[in-house]
């Protein structure tokens, strides 16, 4: 098993390229699924998700070849198979995406319950209710989920959940109603950029949707679809990870291929905290100022504050001249990082689903765990400004869903050795 040694109180300088969004490429390889004509997706980060939803595919008889500049080369070949396994799917919560794209294709799936990072309850059952409403079958038996029909019906449906919408689930509806009989419509529809790329994705396949990136999406079902080539948008997610890198180290980093309008509220506290960002075409300059302030975040599904991106402004924060309050609203048990900070000197208190950050001078450097894909990249981003050198156990969980982190910010300035046990 992996660590990573960090010696901290490094500046970075210079530039950084922001890889294809993760959470846009899995739903993305998924809806291949729709069609047996081969797809080109570019820009595929070469993750170890991205690797799990491989092995996934691969077996549900899906040939995936990967070329140059992380381009896929994805066609179906064998749609006789059509379950996915425990052992498939336990590593990574978004294998659950092939459902909806198997039972419109395939008129049958068996998903095993899906498994993922350790961040709070994250039930399914929007996907099942959305399935049913398209006259989906569905039973629960094994830890499997069984999903049948003849032929999906079109039919107006609501996502909205007690947290927001539910990103997952509406990938998951939105490809199995392309293939559905007649019109769906979804309301409280998630409005992430990755659901858009998805849409977009889709309807060069051949789908009739509008209404991408509003909570009203509008899918009217065709008999086929077809294969094309698509480009992956730029990670939002890693894109915030390097901001934050740059300021909590007091550095200047150049950002390219990223998308501010995708991180608006982002960027809002991060210029309020006394981050300077400026925008040149798809790259951005990023500084900030010596002296921090502290500001209240909530995190909200798009475009309010990204539940993503929750870990690495916290530890931001830690280093600001006052108090802060990071509320979340997404998933309110997502502060397994709050303990390895303070083991690195920072004031966290957690009353609930609120952390009250009381800014210190200095982090000291300490051994840490990660839990999660995000809390990693937090003590990373601690790391780096700690006194010290910190280890940073359990960095599988980076691998999930940064390629070559460590190269990526040592290439910058950073001093981040990767060794095993």
């Amino acid at each position: 098993m992996y660590f990573f040694e960090i010696q901290g109180g490094t500046r970075l300088k210079g530039t950084v390229k922001v890889n294809g969004s993760k959470n846009a490429a899995l739903p993305i390889m998924a809806a291949c699924l729709l069609t047996t004509e081969p797809n080109r997706i570019k820009s595929v980060p070469d993750l170890a998700d991205v690797r799990h939803l491989t092995e996934v595919l691969t077996k549900l008889g899906v040939q995936l070849q990967r070329l140059p500049d992380n381009t896929l080369q994805i066609q179906v070949q064998d749609e006789t198979q059509s379950l996915t396994d425990y052992d498939s799917v336990r590593k990574m919560r978004a294998s659950i995406c092939v459902l909806g794209p198997l039972l419109a294709r395939r008129g049958y799936a068996e998903v095993s319950m899906p498994g993922g990072c350790a961040i709070g309850d994250r039930p399914i059952d929007l996907h099942l209710r959305g399935l049913r409403a398209l006259g989906a079958q569905i039973e629960l038996k094994g830890g499997n989920i069984i999903a049948k029909c003849k032929r999906l019906r079109g039919a107006e449906l609501f996502l909205g959940g007690p947290f927001g919408s539910t990103v997952l689930g509406t990938a998951n509806i939105m490809c199995a109603a392309t293939l559905a009989e007649g019109q769906t419509i979804i309301e409280s529809a998630a409005c992430e950029p990755e659901i858009v790329d998805l849409g977009n994705f889709l309807n060069a396949m051949g789908a009739k949707i509008s209404g991408l990136g509003t909570p009203r999406i509008t899918i009217q079902g065709v008999d086929e679809l077809g294969g094309t080539e698509h480009q992956i948008i730029p990670d939002r997610i890693e894109a915030g990870t390097f901001m934050v890198a740059a300021a909590i180290t007091n550095g200047e980093l150049i950002i390219e291929n990223c998308r501010t309008e995708h991180l608006m509220a982002f960027i809002d506290r991060l210029r309020l905290i006394g981050v300077h960002i400026e925008k040149d075409n798809h790259a951005v300059h990023v500084c900030s100022a010596r002296r921090l302030n502290p500001v209240d975040v909530t995190t909200q599904p798009y475009p309010g504050f990204p539940t993503d991106l929750q870990a690495q402004l916290m530890a931001l924060l830690t280093l600001a001249d006052g108090n802060s309050i990071i509320t979340e609203k997404i998933y309110p048990d997502r502060f397994m990082h709050v303990p390895e900070m303070n083991r690195m000197g920072a004031d966290l208190r957690k009353e609930g689903p609120t952390v009250i950050v009381a800014g210190v001078r200095k982090l000291i450097a300490a051994p840490v765990m990660a839990s999660d894909l995000r809390a990693s990249a937090a003590l990373v981003l601690a790391g780096m400004a700690a006194e010290g050198n910190t280890i940073v156990r359990r960095v599988y969980h980076i691998d999930r869903g940064y390629q070559n982190i460590e190269e990526k910010l040592n290439s910058v300035g950073a001093k981040i050795t990767r060794a095993s046990e």
